[in-house]
Formats: structure tokens, sequence, C-alpha cells
């Protein structure tokens, strides 16, 4: 067998292999328009609705604690005939829930959405509860969806007499697809002769970059970024009433987005986040502190032989104070223009925490050496 031929298309491979993880590399790099910028106005609507769960087994609200529960059921039971003005209702089997839901952009008459079920007063779980026909609210007081059905939650709750085990949150629960679209929210979205797109992270950069690369993708000048956080696109001739096709094919164009230098903390849990434009310029750091130890050791003595009969065993605290006043902390310099990783190395080196490092950092802002806001949490 001759493999001469073979050998021959080795470098060859290896060149599209290499010209094609180059180009796996810069798509990577690089993010779609549609994960940058939504369009202006097609956006999800909240909604919130109160309404009752029944069926629950003892674990509902306690009427006396929670009276919303009761005038909430006593109406009910009034609407469908029964009487019980005067009564002393005493289940437990009946909570008062706050309903929320999304209304999703262009959400059709007759469609379902995902609801979420939280208790509202005293109730332990809503475990097995069944929600009642509940409606749901926009801002404006329109009710635009209506919810019913049996909650599934993903916590327990198990109780003895001297003992109570909680695992999760049973008090929130959620229904798929447990609410009915009744009303839409209309939005004229094939006959606009613009567009706005809103850029989740406002930058001028940003918006500069995706104006570029549409108005290449056309040939044309149809968008202009006029602020941080929005791209006016004005529909070209050739896709007059056929917007869907057109926001389809911009969405799929990639661009590189730039960002800010930030550096995040949150001071509570010790979390540190620095983008990769963070610079340094050159700076010299210090930490130490000032560390106590106190240890206490109980020493037992034993009386001598022979010592008589009024010798008795004495125990003796033994005290051990050590003070740690950071003497073997070095002072490092860290050199002008460093990157992300080398100030990250040079930290770590001086074998500080992540709490630590949040002083640092924000001494280091303080001193105009760091090139980067600090968001603190």
């Amino acid at each position: 067998m001759n493999v001469r031929p073979m050998r021959a298309l080795k470098p060859i491979v290896l060149i599209l292999m290499a010209l094609g993880l180059s180009g796996l590399t810069a798509m990577a790099e690089t993010s779609r328009i549609k994960d940058l910028a939504s369009i202006e106005g097609v956006r999800q609507n909240q909604l919130v609705g109160y309404g009752l769960v029944v069926g629950l087994n003892g674990s509902g609200d306690t009427l006396n604690n929670a009276p919303f529960t009761k005038q909430s059921l006593t109406a009910m039971l009034e609407r469908l005939g029964v009487n019980t003005r005067g009564a002393n209702l005493r289940t437990a089997n009946v909570a008062a829930v706050m309903v929320t839901a999304d209304l999703p952009a262009f959400g059709r008459r007759g469609s379902r959405i995902d609801v979420t079920v939280s208790a509202l007063g005293d109730a332990k779980s809503l475990q097995g509860g069944t929600l009642l026909v509940t409606p749901l609210m926009g801002a404006s007081g329109e009710i635009y969806a209506v919810a019913q059905g049996s909650i599934a939650i993903a916590g327990f709750q198990a109780e003895g007499a001297a003992a109570t085990l909680t695992r999760g949150v049973p008090t929130v629960g959620r229904i798929a697809n447990g609410a009915l679209i009744e009303q839409e929210i209309e939005f004229q979205f094939k006959d606009s002769r613009s567009v706005k797109l809103a850029l989740r992270n406002p930058d001028l950069t940003t918006g500069k970059r995706i104006a570029t690369a549409i108005n290449e993708y056309m040939a044309a000048n149809s968008a202009e970024p006029t602020d941080p956080s929005t791209v006016n696109l004005t529909i070209p001739k050739n896709f007059k009433g056929n917007m869907v096709q057109l926001l389809t094919e911009i969405e799929q164009l990639r661009i590189d987005p730039d960002q800010v230098a930030r550096v995040v903390v949150d001071e509570r849990s010790g979390v540190i986040v620095m983008g990769k434009d963070v610079r340094v310029s050159t700076v010299a750091i210090a930490q130490g502190n000032l560390t106590i130890s106190v240890s206490e050791q109980a020493l037992v003595s034993q009386p001598g032989p022979f010592s008589g009969d009024g010798a008795q065993t004495v125990v003796v605290p033994r005290t051990t104070i050590q003070v740690d006043q950071g003497a073997n902390n070095k002072l490092a310099v860290l050199k002008e223009s460093v990157t992300l990783k080398e100030l990250v190395d040079g930290l770590n080196a001086l074998g500080i925490g992540p709490r630590d490092i949040i002083s640092i950092l924000q001494a280091i802002k303080t001193s105009g050496a760091l090139q980067a806001d600090i968001v603190v949490m």
C-alpha cells in the first residue's frame, strides 16, 4: 500500500485545522447582536393577583391570625351561595397567596403561561394545594390572565413533638402553564418604519460597532447610535412590510462588544469579580495584621509522697499568649499597566485572602492607581 499521498495531505490538513481553530477563536470572542440588544417595546409585562389555595393538609393559614384569609374565604363562599356570616370558621386547609406571572411579548389570547404562588399569611406549606380561579392584573389594573391549578413545590416540612425539619421553601410553589391569557397587549410591529435596539449593557463603543455592522451588511446608512443604550434602525424600502425577516438577519450579525473596566466586590461573601480591562499603575502594597492568640491549658499538680493528710490535688491554669505583628509580610511592587492576571498573581503571592484583597483594591482606587470602577454590592 502506498501511503505517500496521505503524507502529502498532512500539511494541508494541518493548515485547514489551524484556519478552522482560528475561525472558532474569533467567533468565540464575538457575540451576536441578538445577545447584546433587545428590540424596544418587545418585552415581558409583569402580572400579579391575589387568590386562595385550598386542599392543604392542615398546613394553611390560622384564620384568627390572618383576617384577610377569613374575609376572602367568606366572600368566596357567598359568591357560591353559601352564607357563613357570623359563623366561627376554624379550617386550616386554606391559605391566602399572591400569584405572579410574566406576560410574554406577543402573548396571544388562549395561550398559557407559568405562574408562581407565594403564601401571604402564616401557612406552613402549600404542598398538595390547589389554586382557585385568580385574575392576574397588570400595572394599569386591567386583567390580562386568569390562573388556576395544582401547585408543585420543591421544598417540604416535617415536624414532630420535639423537632422540625424544613427543606427548601415549602411556602412557594409553581404551576406550569397555570394561567390562561385573556387579553393581548397590542403592538404594531409589522408596519413600523423604524425600530430601536436597546443595549442590555449601555456602551457608546458597542452601540457604534452594532450600527457599523448593520450598515455594512445592508450596504446603507440605516443604523445610527443615538445614545449609549440605543441604536436607531430605519427600515429600508426593500424590507417594508417584512420586519421579521430584517430583524432575523440583523440578530445573527456578530460584533466584539466593549465594556467598562470594572471591579465588583461583595463584602458580605468576599466575592471579587474583575473585568479583563482592569489595569493598575505602579504601586507598592504591604499588608499586615496584628493577631493575638490566647490559649488556656489546665495542669494538674499532685501532692508528693508522704505529704500528710492535708495534701490535696490542685488544678493549676497555664495561659499562653502569642502575638503575630505580620513582621514577615513584605512590601510588593506592582509594575505599571499590569494585566488582570498579573494583579491577581501578585496579590496571591502576598498570601492575602479575599476580604483583605477588597480593602487593598479600594485603597489602590483611592490612591488613583486603579484604572477601573469599583462597584460594592
